[in-house]
């Protein structure tokens, strides 16, 4: 157990998880600069372990190594030990899990663990995890250490030459587009691509452990309507459904806390880690949300509110914006706060509801997590299961709805999983964009009340001297902001404008836009580096294309810009957008299953969505704004920008108001004649987009 009354340097940092190591017997430093300068100076090879506060393994780690005083004693002796949340500092994380995939020729993860040089910060050997003692074909970490340190002093000519390598490689990572034409072929390469890696038995990607991969299938959802050979298209709606209906109905879905899981362990989607992150919420909220508007399944209605209901329950904080994510463990086990016994459920519920959940969660059968206890997930689907029960669907919702909010006061008496508070940017953004696409889509507008508000917090906290910061912890806002926290946060702006109008969320949306250009843009080869121009040099600048846990920004930021472009006619963005979408459309060819987000603004790219500015009355302009959301596509605008026009941009405010209301439908550069009449601009809209 750790020494409560010794500290190492990492006890002043603003991060709960740096904080969560700041009595390990490890002599642990954040990433700083009297760090790097103590290595280079004692010429001391650099541990750097890279994880955050809601990974089961890095708990782990921590508890056979970390907190090992033996195993502490030899870490200090031998290296300078650097601790990092990857959720405050992403930029080394990329870099670094980057080394890792190009020296091991295999993908990474958390906990990251990597030995660079004390001089140029070059890492030397990689890995993640490492057991106490030797396991899995995995070495002991002890011994591990002493060989690492002995290959430094030893081998220093072959550490030199494979740095030189390894950045040849960082190097050629970032080719030149040329003239790179954007059509639609790598969109039809990504759709010929999707069977490969579709699990078609299960739903989702891949027949391991199951993430939501939501990129992938909001692509999949927005080209549907492209899909020609009418049985393919069936076959790709088939299987968007049964993805989709996997995810609400098995395990990944907490059936009573609500909220999404981050992945499976299993193929079938039945049993979690049980990390809640508020990046797959924020994804999956508006992967539903819309799948409800044009599959029009009430599960994934259900799913959206639900999980909207979760993240405004347990994630807001008070003072403004969302928290990180929620820790997959309860007093030091994994998953303890969210499994059952039979016999805890039943004294939790009535008679009447017990017979009923009890089937419908697999109780009548055996445990399904670790041979004891069981792992709420629904058999079937509600209609399925109440046809077996022979009672109404509508009951049996009902139960199971009076059921979960019993379970859930029952389970808030146990030991609680602890709560990563800090509230970082970029997902924020995301969230705030999927509960402003949410209000639209579920016709909630108490959601768009939310997200309104959470801009202004974020914009209010985040936002210093026209530059943004990353992360908010008690209260003070640090580190500079990346790539993502800029192209996420300009797309929840402009999803917040269309949910609630208001012309300052339109001109923070430029002022986002504009950061972008001057600080991020490649301006010679397209697309946006990670970090801004100005921040910390490290061993490479990224510019990335490819999805990871989160879409990729250069996907999220041309897309957001080429609708900004469209709204306000602005040109540079617009040309941001193509140039962007030219420097990564060759990753795209490469990898199209890890693209997809880029292959999703290619899309909007080639089909400009159609933009329909309402104008007039406030009364008007937003009776006529909900009744339009109804079974509107994604790839409409609807821009509600009622009287008066002040602070609007030109190109909004120029365009006047026939009588109490009227509609300007515009798409590409051009713009039709005003529509004042609802229905007529309604049979407009369902009309096939050119």
């Amino acid at each position: 157990m750790p020494d409560p009354s010794h500290a190492n340097h990492l006890i002043h940092e603003t991060s709960p998880y740096l904080r969560q190591h700041a009595h390990n017997p490890v002599d642990w430093h954040p990433w700083n600069a009297e760090a790097l300068a103590r290595a280079a100076r004692e010429d001391r090879p650099i541990l750097l372990s890279i994880g955050y506060s809601a990974c089961h393994w890095c708990h782990v780690m921590e508890r056979e190594s970390f907190e090992d005083p033996e195993t502490a004693a030899l870490m200090n002796a031998l290296f300078v030990n650097i601790k990092v949340d990857r959720e405050e500092r992403p930029d080394l994380d990329r870099i670094y899990q980057l080394a890792h995939q190009i020296l091991t020729q295999r993908g990474g993860g958390w906990p990251l663990t990597v030995f660079l040089t004390p001089h140029g910060h070059m890492p030397f050997f990689a890995g993640t995890y490492f057991p106490p003692a030797p396991r899995h074909g995995l070495p002991a970490f002890r011994d591990l250490l002493n060989l690492i340190a002995r290959y430094y002093r030893e081998q220093g000519d072959d550490i030199r030459a494979q740095n030189g390598e390894l950045r040849e490689v960082l190097a050629s990572l970032m080719p030149d587009p040329g003239q790179t034409a954007l059509d639609e072929t790598p969109l039809l390469a990504w759709q010929q691509a999707l069977p490969r890696w579709s699990d078609r038995e299960e739903g989702g990607f891949g027949s391991g452990a199951k993430f939501p991969h939501t990129p992938a299938l909001r692509l999949l959802l927005h080209r549907l309507p492209d899909i020609a050979d009418p049985t393919e298209q069936a076959a790709a709606t088939d299987f968007l459904r049964q993805s989709l209906n996997a995810m609400a109905l098995r395990g990944l879905w907490d059936h009573v806390g609500e909220g999404f899981f981050r992945y499976t362990v299993d193929p079938a989607w039945r049993i979690p880690h049980f990390e809640k992150m508020l990046y797959d919420n924020a994804l999956l909220l508006e992967l539903y949300s819309e799948a409800w508007s044009i599959l029009a399944d009430p599960l994934y209605r259900e799913r959206a509110l639900g999980t909207a209901r979760w993240a405004i329950r347990e994630m807001h904080a008070p003072q403004g914006g969302f928290y990180a994510s929620l820790d997959a463990d309860s007093g030091g086990e994994e998953g303890a706060y969210y499994v059952w016994s039979r016999e805890a459920v039943r004294a939790s519920l009535p008679e009447k509801l017990w017979a009923p959940c009890c089937a419908a969660w697999g109780l009548d059968e055996g445990p399904n997590f670790e041979g004891r206890h069981w792992h709420l997930q629904l058999q079937a689907p509600i209609p399925a299961l109440a046809h077996r029960l022979r009672i109404p669907p509508e009951q049996l919702q009902a139960q199971l709805h009076a059921a979960r909010d019993l379970l859930r006061e029952a389970r808030e008496h146990r030991p609680p999983v602890m709560r990563d508070e800090k509230v970082l940017t970029a997902w924020n953004g995301l969230m705030i964009k999927a509960l402003a696409v949410a209000a639209r889509r579920l016709a909630a507008p108490e959601l768009g009340e939310v997200a309104g508000k959470a801009l202004d917090d974020v914009r209010r906290d985040a936002w210093q001297n026209g530059r943004l910061r990353a992360v908010q912890t008690a209260g003070q806002a640090h580190l500079p902001a990346y790539l993502d926290d800029h192209a996420f946060l300009l797309d929840a702006a402009l999803a917040v404008c269309e949910t609630c109008g208001q012309p300052q969320n339109l001109r923070w949306a430029i002022d986002l836009a504009d950061t972008l250009l001057a600080h991020f843009e490649d301006q010679e080869r397209g697309g946006f580096y990670f970090t801004a121009h100005d921040h910390e040099p490290l061993i490479h600048r990224l510019k990335p294309f490819a999805d990871e846990a989160t879409p990729a920004g250069n996907a999220v930021a041309a897309r957001a810009l080429n609708r900004l472009g469209r709204i306000i006619a602005e040109p540079r963005y617009l040309q941001a957008a193509a140039d962007t979408l030219r420097a990564g459309v060759a990753q795209l060819r490469q990898a199209p299953y890890a693209h997809a987000e880029l292959a999703l603004a290619l899309q909007e790219f080639l089909h400009p969505p159609v933009v329909v500015v309402l104008r007039g009355t406030p009364e008007a302009v937003w009776d006529w704004h909900l009744q339009l959301q109804t079974g509107c596509s994604p790839s409409v605008v609807i821009l509600p920008v009622p009287d008066p026009l002040d602070d609007w941009p030109a190109a909004l405010a120029s365009k006047p108001a026939h009588g109490l209301i009227c509609a300007y439908v515009c798409q590409g550069s051009q713009c039709e004649a005003p529509y004042t009449d609802l229905a007529t601009l309604k049979r407009r809209l369902a009309e096939r987009s050119a």
